[in-house]
């Protein structure tokens, strides 16, 4: 009787008793709470892509991506990031050791060709294609909606990087700043001993694990930073007075040497400007006239001009001899 309840479709009591602890026992309850936890901690997380209010130095808004972000890593959701973090670990190791680019064409070219042998088959056998009969009516398109917020989803990511980059760069904040060059350096150094995937492994790791580390240590963590930056502002201070004594003491040098050289000059233009009358006298040339040459006749030796015609009076004196006769 049992067999035939069994056949006709009545619950097996021995088949139940063994699967209700499994679908309905603890185990079973713990997993479905954690599975409603996490998805509803990637929901949360989702929420999170807003634009915060605070912005940068220059005044410019930040994207949701700063948000987005600073809730992963900041442990939040501790389960969405600790999935994250185990996804993308695991997409490191599977890029590492496992052929998915030859996994790709491996499948693209045993789907294209078992689409060809169902088509060429068909069509010989039953004169009709068999890939060519599950054509839909129209082709699938991408809705222009989708593609504006995948195109927004990257302007979003591409300003958030540039936005960082340059905070950094010209030291927003000095703390990201220094930390950033630290992890810049090593990288140039790691690099050498280790491949590209482990380095992407220990970025990875230290981006995700290390502000848990803080968040667990916080008050040790920023008592020392404040020890640091205490004994890093008394050493400014330091070479500060030290440098402005230095320098005061090298500008009063410079100052008594200018002091001097300006006496010197002082003295020596005075010294120039007192002689300089009695040079002109003396060195000033005396420039002798010679006498003129005397002329050697004088104008009274010369006889005076005759003021009567002496023509006319040799002809008289030349008719009273001739008259007389």
């Amino acid at each position: 009787m049992a067999d035939n309840a069994g056949e006709v479709g009545y619950p097996n009591t021995e088949e139940s008793s063994i699967r209700d602890p499994i679908t309905n026992g603890p185990v079973a309850e713990s997993i479905k709470a954690e599975a409603s936890r996490t998805g509803q901690e990637f929901h949360d997380l989702k929420s999170a892509k807003v634009v915060p209010s605070t912005t940068t130095a220059t005044g410019q808004p930040l994207t949701y991506y700063h948000s987005l972000l600073y809730s992963l890593l900041s442990w939040e959701q501790p389960r969405a990031t600790a999935a994250s973090f185990a996804s993308v670990i695991a997409f490191i190791f599977a890029a590492r050791y496992l052929p998915l680019l030859r996994w790709f064409f491996k499948f693209l070219y045993v789907a294209l060709g078992s689409t060809a042998a169902l088509e060429i088959g068909g069509r010989l056998v039953l004169s009709q294609g068999i890939a060519s009969s599950f054509r839909p009516r129209k082709y699938y398109t991408i809705p222009k909606e989708t593609i504006e917020a995948i195109l927004e989803d990257f302007e979003q990511l591409i300003d958030f990087v540039l936005i960082e980059f340059q905070r950094i760069l010209f030291a927003e904040n000095v703390v990201h700043t220094v930390a950033s060059f630290t992890a810049a350096f090593s990288a140039y150094w790691l690099i050498k001993i280790l491949p590209f995937w482990g380095l992407s492994l220990l970025a990875v790791t230290i981006a995700y694990l290390g502000p848990l580390i803080y968040i667990n240590n916080r008050e040790f963590i920023d008592t020392q930073i404040e020890n640091a930056h205490t004994a890093i502002n008394t050493q400014a201070h330091q070479l500060k007075g030290l440098a402005e004594k230095q320098t005061s003491h090298a500008t009063g040098i410079v100052k008594q040497y200018v002091g001097d050289y300006s006496n010197k000059a002082q003295e020596y233009i005075g010294t120039r400007r007192s002689a300089s009358p009695e040079v002109a006298k003396a060195g000033s040339p005396v420039i002798k006239k010679e006498p003129e040459p005397e002329a050697p006749v004088q104008s009274h030796e010369f006889p005076e001009a005759p003021k009567d015609d002496p023509v006319a009076k040799s002809i008289e004196n030349d008719k009273q001899p001739l008259l007389a006769a």
